[in-house]
């Protein structure tokens, strides 16, 4: 059960300038993608071309060449390689992210990150003690259940406190974009992950990198300002999966 606002450590946000009005446009421009008629009954295949749109867009941001090979070939990027993995593997990981968070931010960052180091210990393992872990362990609370607030403004935190922790050193921007797609599946903010906000992100990269400055410092205003960062990106992936809707319509 969600908690009440008055016990919800998140709550707060709400009331920030500006982000419950970014939060309901974000909301409603998702409620009419998925009125489109290719997503009524279409939605896998719609979902699937979103999901590989995201990867490339998510991969972009670090500064990844995103050329995809031709068919059979391997991913010749390593960062859109682990970007890719992870877009196969959102589906089966959606039950550990409600469930276990911190395993499913584990298993992210393994598959992000295969081909980026040598050492394999380095897989999938944060580093331990201090704030890190403290921090972490405090966002798994807020995946599992302890804030009731909209489902686009805890993707929005999620995202800008792994962005902020860069917990394992190698492909956090990855990993914490993935994990904002998890939250938004896993709160019913875009449940059949049709919507791709990276897209969004990309097309305002330094706006992107200067609001997740803005948000690592904690300051309120700077905080509201990635929080509606978060949910305009959430609009233009909306856009974008009109238009992957429009071109499967009959």
């Amino acid at each position: 059960m969600n908690a009440s606002r008055t016990s919800d450590p998140l709550a707060p946000l709400l009331d920030l300038a500006g982000v419950r009005d970014a939060a309901g446009g974000a909301r409603a421009a998702l409620d009419e993608v998925y009125r489109h008629p290719a997503n009524r009954h279409g939605w896998p295949a719609t979902a699937a071309e979103a999901s590989m749109r995201a990867a490339r867009a998510s991969a972009a941001l670090d500064g990844a060449d995103v050329r995809l090979p031709g068919r059979g070939g391997a991913v010749p990027d390593p960062l859109l390689a682990g970007a890719v993995r992870i877009a196969d593997a959102v589906g089966t990981l959606l039950a550990t992210w409600q469930r276990a968070p911190l395993q499913a931010l584990a298993r992210l960052h393994v598959l992000a990150a295969a081909d980026l180091t040598a050492d394999d210990d380095a897989l999938g393992r944060p580093r331990a003690g201090g704030p890190v872990s403290e921090r972490l362990h405090l966002l798994a609370s807020l995946v599992t259940g302890t804030s009731g607030v909209p489902g686009v403004v805890l993707a929005a935190v999620v995202h800008g406190e792994l962005l902020a922790l860069a917990p394992f050193g190698v492909a956090d921007g990855v990993v914490a974009r993935a994990a904002a797609r998890l939250t938004a599946i896993s709160t019913g903010l875009d449940a059949k992950g049709l919507a791709v906000p990276e897209v969004g992100h990309l097309r305002h990269a330094a706006e992107y990198r200067r609001a997740a400055g803005g948000f690592a410092t904690g300051e309120p205003d700077a905080v509201a300002a990635w929080i509606v960062h978060c949910c305009q990106a959430w609009q233009a992936g909306a856009g974008e999966a009109r238009s992957i809707a429009d071109a499967a319509a009959p």
